[in-house]
């Protein structure tokens, strides 16, 4: 498998290329790393390959919140310049700064 850099950064708010939502991206897998069934549960004509960064968003519909995993080829980025409204933002996130969500210091020991 060829591993290619991520295109979006931790941090950073995306929209989703084909549904209407929007996210935070709060971790990145180089390639797929979510169960086979849950690949396949993707309808086929949409389902993208695993060969490419794979995206944890803390993610927003006009409904609700909730966490969504989204392949690269599926995200653009959010040119609206507005925070995400997951109530999650806080705990991973200590600020949004110009379309920009800076990460929380680690905690350890």
């Amino acid at each position: 498998m060829n591993l290619r850099l991520a295109k979006f950064a931790i941090g950073q708010v995306v929209r989703h290329r084909i549904f209407p939502f929007r996210g935070v991206v709060f971790d990145v897998d180089p390639v797929f790393a979510n169960t086979e069934e849950w690949w396949q549960s993707i309808p086929e004509d949409i389902r993208p390959t695993k060969d490419q960064p794979f995206y944890h968003l803390l993610a927003e519909n006009g409904d609700n919140s909730y966490v969504a995993y989204v392949s690269e080829q599926n995200l653009l980025p959010d040119d609206t310049g507005e925070p995400v409204g997951h109530p999650q933002t806080s705990v991973i996130f200590e600020s949004f700064d110009h379309g920009q969500y800076k990460l929380r210091p680690r905690i350890s020991h």
